[in-house]
């Protein structure tokens, strides 16, 4: 992305969340998103079916297209087959009636109750005419049927409310002259749904994990070709990067094809819509639905799997699990899902498939619950291949520290691969990252190009190197004597501090006649604090 395109992006959404921020306090964030990006999508979608529509004017008055209608009839035929909806979809553009068109919107959002609309019936409030324009878009494209928010008028937010925001959103450019509006349509998607994770705190995390995150999972399973999938999917992040991911590499995007599973309703409608706004082909199941009880994919093995499931899930079990034919490496705790989303994901995994799993850090080395028993029987079988341990403040949900299982179900030599059978690969890298908030911590490019860089060298046996104190290469001898930890500051060590030639004695007096002074300066400011708390009348 050149300078240009950076600077317009930073612009556009500065000046988006600010503004929005203005009309945030009538609606809690979790509600608020929905309003937005189902906006955002309306109006995305409107104004491609408006590029469509003029660039078929061009070409009905063209005498050298094939679609040229002579000038006799031309007034006639030009607007009668502009309402042809196969001109649209023949170039995977979404047909938009008259009702969702946004410029109608925007006419008709500050005309009076009861007032006529030209496409039928009349004005009832902002939010019923938005609800109204969602169903008809549904209605007419088969691809998009119940993925659209359609609670606009049940919020009960006031009409100039709503008026405001339609105008807000209607000063999104979703062209640039080296941009597509594909790209500019995703990055506002992508920044609202971080931002909107951000301002819900811990409950944001459900439906969004960070996005240096999710890139670096991408980054080191590689996911050319095949099936991905993603059991707790939230919003589709993961499969976003994987197209972003091929597309960087020079590939076809079709070359993989997308599984999802979401629980929530509206999370599972976000996912479906971030899909589609991206023309992204996808297979989300039926609706949404538990993972472990109503698994929507029971025959699907994925060549790639990467989740970010809830952390230390207590209320998951059922007592229909017990044998359940997942748990082939051991029945997870009753009250701890992480190994049942570990073995739920290795059950449908391909026979030559891998995965990326997010969990919290006890799960490399718990043993509460037989969780030490399946963590060996997963080692004995050399199913991990990747252990990676994060720095703390990545999330915007959770402060626990984090860490990355990526397991594989065949280390053989293949491809570009080389043969990996009883290693693993160690890496800690909870000194990378910097902090752009108070409480938020992000990993930069160079912090993922060479953690994902390390991974490649090691697979490819191409000039990889350990590294004490960041990764190390460790047989199944070593981790059998360490208990199955899988810890990875236990493996790779600790970096050698710099000798400054100080001796520990001077050194430590030194530090300790420092530490004094600034104890007696924190003493006399104290002091001063008093007396002129007392000079103002507030003093003892």
């Amino acid at each position: 992305m050149n300078p240009d395109e950076q600077q317009f992006l930073k612009d556009l959404e500065a000046k988006l969340w600010t503004t929005a921020n203005k009309l945030l306090p009538s609606l809690d964030a979790a509600v608020y998103k929905h309003v937005v990006l189902g906006l955002i999508f309306l109006k995305y979608i409107s104004d491609t079916f408006t590029e469509r529509r003029d660039n078929l004017v061009k070409n009905f008055t063209d005498q050298d297209h094939d679609y040229f209608i002579s000038e006799s009839s031309a007034d006639y035929m030009v607007a009668e087959e502009l309402e042809e909806r196969d001109y649209y979809t023949e170039k995977n553009v979404f047909w938009v009636p008259e009702a969702a068109r946004w410029t109608n919107l925007q006419t008709y959002c500050r005309v009076s109750q009861g007032a006529p609309l030209p496409w039928g019936g009349e004005f009832r409030g902002v939010g019923r005419m938005l609800d109204d324009a969602m169903v008809a878009i549904e209605k007419e494209n088969p691809r998009l049927k119940g993925i659209l928010n359609k609670d606009y008028a049940r919020l009960e937010v006031n009409d100039s409310k709503y008026a405001d925001l339609v105008d807000l959103i209607s000063t999104v450019p979703f062209q640039h002259e080296s941009m597509g509006s594909k790209d500019i349509l995703g990055h506002v998607y992508e920044y609202f749904l971080g931002e909107f994770a951000s301002a819900e705190g811990k409950k944001g995390g459900q439906f969004y994990t960070p996005k240096s995150i999710v890139s670096l999972v991408v980054e080191i399973l590689e996911p050319y070709e095949g099936r991905v999938y993603d059991p707790a999917m939230g919003s589709g992040g993961f499969f976003v990067q994987s197209e972003k991911f091929i597309e960087a590499q020079g590939q076809k995007i079709g070359n993989i094809s997308v599984y999802g599973q979401e629980s929530n309703p509206t999370t599972w409608r976000l996912a479906a819509m971030n899909m589609a706004i991206r023309g992204i082909d996808f297979n989300f199941g039926k609706g949404p639905g538990n993972t472990f009880d109503d698994d929507q994919h029971p025959d699907l093995r994925a060549d790639y799997v990467m989740a970010n499931p809830p952390f230390n899930q207590k209320e998951w079990w059922d007592g229909s699990f017990e044998g359940d034919e997942r748990w082939k490496y051991g029945t997870p705790p009753k009250n701890n899902a992480n190994f049942a989303w570990l073995q739920h994901m290795l059950h449908h995994l391909a026979p030559n498939g891998s995965l990326g799993l997010l969990l919290a850090n006890g799960s490399m080395s718990s043993m509460s619950g037989g969780e030490g028993d399946i963590r060996k029987s997963l080692i004995e079988n050399d199913l991990v291949e990747v252990m990676l341990a994060f720095p703390g403040q990545l999330f915007t949900n959770t402060q626990i520290p984090a860490c990355i299982w990526f397991l594989t179900k065949n280390k053989k030599a293949r491809g570009e691969f080389r043969d990996r059978s009883g290693e693993v690969l160690f890496l800690d890298v909870r000194d990378k990252g910097h902090m752009v908030s108070r409480v938020q911590k992000v990993l930069s490019d160079e912090d993922l190009a060479e953690i994902a860089g390390t991974v490649r060298k090691w697979r490819r046996k191409d000039d990889y190197k350990d590294q004490l104190g960041l990764n190390k290469v460790v047989s199944l001898d070593e981790i059998r004597v360490n208990d199955y930890v899988l810890t990875p500051g236990r493996y790779v060590g600790t970096a050698q501090i710099e000798d400054k030639g100080v001796p520990f004695a001077e050194g430590m007096s030194g530090l300790t006649q420092n530490l004094y002074r600034q104890m007696e300066d924190s003493e006399r400011l104290t002091e001063a604090i008093r007396e002129n708390l007392k000079d103002l009348g507030y003093g003892e």
